[in-house]
């Protein structure tokens, strides 16, 4: 992979992992006890499954097709 795409896939992940945790902690909250264990899981999961999914390409990345 070239190095702008793994940068690009990076920048997806974090921020996926932080809008996961985000909406967990939030909905957590609304019932009353935040399962700190269920947030970083959710959120965990979420960062490997973004990465993953980048595998096929992202469209802010130009390809070289030279």
């Amino acid at each position: 992979m070239k190095k702008e795409l793994l940068i690009a896939a990076g920048i997806r992940a974090l921020r996926t992992v932080c809008q996961t945790a985000i909406a967990t902690i939030g909905t957590a909250s609304m019932m009353g006890e935040v399962n700190w264990g269920a947030v970083l899981s959710a959120s965990a999961l979420a960062g490997i499954l973004s990465l993953m999914m980048s595998v096929a390409g992202l469209p802010e990345v130009k390809e070289d097709r030279s």
